[in-house]
């Protein structure tokens, strides 16, 4: 998923003068030079009251006296987020992120996941924010999985629109033209992604004797990888994701798209229910990127303009 964007910033510790004639001597050096400790409390209150970021104000307290937010992302879904050839973190997400933090006056730290712990690990305050190709839905949003509520949920700042894909092996398409073809094949997926949603649904649509066998993954570089070896039929991600494997992966002769794309939706950062100030303030700052084209250079940069959106809006999934 998609120039690093994780350089860390770390509070300075506070120190304390020693007592005595050290203590006048150090407060005589302190009345001419001015004050050389950096101390963590003084720092912290001269950096919210210098930072010019035009959007600072918004943030939560907590994050500004940090400088930083914590990202939690699956570091393995390109063009959106990825490692690339030096180890950098890059693509799409890291990218706005980048731009984000101009409008904020704070750093952005990628810390790498899977995507089924993302959510988890942000109501553990792990991450102030999951920000990994995440579709917007309404069970995300109200803490449901598989039917089941296991959670309070998270709020969604959505900022680009996606929809699912299926692609083959280039010249193997088998006729598959849509999910329903997918019956009596192998698809590969990763796992608690839409597309893993799609498959499990048309595996019960399947007739008897033409079963859709699903094999899962920890990441999309995984299925893709079995799909490459011939270990199944197809792949499916979003569509972003599958448009550059189909056009990167070998030089574009691994894989071919196929059929329509389907389920159209938004992506959002996801954020804590109880964290409303930093939802606010991130809708806030796309916004600003959105308006004043960073957003669109981002997006061109990666070839992702057709998922591009003209707002973004607090909890638009369906």
């Amino acid at each position: 998923m998609t120039a690093s964007t994780t350089r860390r910033t770390t509070a300075a510790k506070s120190r304390i003068a020693a007592a005595g004639a050290i203590a006048v001597a150090g407060a005589m050096l302190l009345t001419a030079c001015g004050d050389q400790t950096g101390g963590g409390k003084k720092d912290t209150a001269a950096s919210a009251d210098t930072n010019k970021a035009p959007l600072f104000d918004q943030l939560p307290k907590t994050i500004q006296d940090k400088g930083v937010v914590k990202v939690g992302s699956d570091i393995a879904y390109a063009p959106v987020e990825f490692k690339d050839a030096s180890g950098k973190t890059a693509g799409i997400d890291p990218d706005l992120a980048d731009a984000l933090g101009k409008q904020l006056g704070v750093k952005f730290e990628f810390e790498n996941g899977t995507f089924d712990t993302l959510v988890t690990g942000l109501r553990a305050k792990r991450y102030d924010i999951a920000m990994s190709a995440m579709t917007d839905t309404k069970d995300r949003q109200n803490g449901v999985e598989d039917g089941k509520k296991v959670g309070e949920g998270v709020d969604f700042v959505d900022y680009y629109t996606a929809g699912v894909s299926i692609y083959t092996q280039k010249g193997k398409t088998q006729g598959i033209k849509d999910w329903a073809d997918l019956c009596g094949k192998k698809i590969v997926v990763q796992r608690a992604t839409v597309s893993e949603d799609l498959a499990n649904d048309q595996a019960k649509k399947c007739p008897a004797g033409k079963k859709l066998a699903i094999e899962k993954f920890d990441n999309d570089q995984q299925a893709q990888v079995r799909l490459r070896s011939g270990g199944a039929d197809a792949g499916s991600s979003d569509s972003p994701i599958a448009a550059y494997a189909v056009k990167t992966s070998g030089g574009g002769n691994d894989f071919e798209l196929v059929g329509e794309t389907v389920e159209s939706a938004p992506y959002g950062i996801a954020v804590a229910k109880d964290n409303k100030q930093l939802s606010s303030a991130l809708q806030a700052a796309m916004n600003a990127i959105i308006k004043n084209g960073e957003y669109a250079k981002v997006l061109a940069k990666w070839g992702a303009e057709s998922g591009a959106v003209t707002e973004a809006k607090l909890n638009g999934g369906s």
